[in-house]
This record gives structure tokens, sequence and C-alpha cells, in this order.
């Protein structure tokens, strides 16, 4: 894995297409965020939903209509190229992957940098708690759930979580390390049996690569800052660019 020593050196490498992969264990300590980038006619509705749905959708900054350039998180960045890959959906129909979309960029366009997971990792890490899929050099495992996210307007659907194996000895010091990352998913949402939040394929997630849950370890799940993908296909808005999933936005903000 490359070794970068500032977030900024990173984006840089993104921009010029040399890191095009998952950022799970880059620059630890460092909050990294999901990305959604929707026309500003469905800017309102949606920040409403991320407020109703803190817990998936924990937001660190919204830009103003337009403006690529993150004011609070990462002033020296650009949203437009700045993250690995992108995912773009028409309609609330997925198209494709892309590795910038400044040809796509409207001066109508808000974007929101809504809290990670990858963010509490290094937290966990130093507790002596392994994150298997950044051993194996696999994007974290997520899943759409039964559990359903609290309506706003046209933005409805379930929440989609990440998984991650623990020590079944260090699920009580997991659970309390994560608490206190309320701004990046905080606690989990479930611990155990796939089958209770509604994951009926544990070895085949949505999004993500599979981690095997070896004896001895328990699956963990988060709240996940996919939710916003999945609730695309209901609310189906004409654009919508948001990372694609394990492709953070790396901020300047520390976790």
């Amino acid at each position: 894995m490359f070794e970068y020593d500032t977030p900024e050196q990173l984006r840089k490498d993104i921009r010029k297409e040399i890191w095009t992969k998952p950022t799970s264990g880059l620059l630890r300590g460092f909050i990294q965020t999901n990305v959604v980038i929707l026309p500003s006619i469905h800017a309102s509705d949606f920040e409403q939903f991320c407020i109703s749905n803190h817990k998936s959708c924990p937001i660190i900054e919204i830009l103003k209509p337009g403006n690529p350039h993150p004011s609070t998180s990462a002033q020296q960045a650009d949203i437009r190229t700045d993250i690995p890959r992108y995912n773009i959906y028409r309609n609330g129909e997925f198209e494709k992957e892309s590795l910038n979309v400044t040809n796509l960029w409207e001066n109508h366009f808000v974007t929101f940098l809504l809290g990670c997971s990858f963010s509490f990792e290094y937290a966990l890490q130093n507790a002596g708690i392994t994150i298997k899929h950044q051993q194996l050099e696999k994007n974290v495992a997520m899943y759409v759930t039964n559990i359903q996210t609290v309506t706003c307007q046209n933005f409805s659907g379930p929440m989609v979580v990440s998984m991650r194996p623990i020590a079944t000895s260090k699920i009580q010091e997991t659970i309390a390390i994560t608490t206190l990352f309320p701004n990046n998913h905080g606690a989990p949402i479930h611990v155990g049996d796939p089958s209770i939040i509604g994951i009926n394929d544990f070895e085949h997630p949505e999004y993500g690569d599979f981690t095997e849950v070896s004896p001895g370890e328990t699956p963990v799940f988060w709240a996940c800052g996919v939710t916003p993908q999945v609730i695309a296909l209901n609310a189906k808005p004409s654009l919508m660019i948001t990372h694609t999933p394990g492709h953070m936005f790396l901020t300047d903000l520390t976790a």
C-alpha cells in the first residue's frame, strides 16, 4: 500500500488517477466521508433526510450550490476529482462508475459530505482490535437490511450496514470505542445473527467484499453512508453522484 503523510498528498494522487482503490486504512486518524451530490431542487429534502437519519447519514459538511470546494473539511480539495471512484445514478438507476465528474458538473449541484466508519477504524486498531478486511486487503462488506429509514418526502428505503468480524471477547470494548464517534456512525446497530436484520445471503454482500467470520469472532454491523445510494432507487432524482462504496473522500479533519 502507498504511504501518505497528509490527506492533501493522497488527494493529489487521486486527482491524477494514481490511487483508485478503496481508502480503508489510509491516513489513520483523519475523517473520511461518504459523498452525495444532488441537484439543488432535492437538497432541502435530502438534508432533512440526513437529519432524521443521523445514524446512517451524519452530516460533516454541506457545500453551497455549484461549489465543488469544501470550506471547512478540506479547503484545497475539489470534490469533482478528489474521490477515487464515483457512482453515477440517473432517475434512480445506476448508470456507470467514473474516475472524475468534471464533465458532469452543474452550477446547481449541492454536495453532502457524510461521516464514515473508516474514520474510527484506527481507534479500534490502537486498542488491539483487528480490522480483518484491511489485513486481507479487501473492501469492507456492506449489506442492505430490513431496517427502514425515516422517510422525508421522496427519500425513503432500507438502511445499509457495514460489517466487520470482531473477536467475541472484544465486542464490548468495540462498542465503547465506536460510541465515541457519533459523526462517523457511532456504536453498532446490530451484533450477531445477520438474518435478524434481513441479511439472508451473508456471503454475498450487495457492496464491497465478503470477509469470513472465523471461530471466536462475531459479525458486528454499523450503519453505513451507502444508504443514500439505495434510497436513490426510490427517490429517483434526475442525477445523483456518489462515491463508489469503499472509495471515500479524505478530509483534513481529525477524528
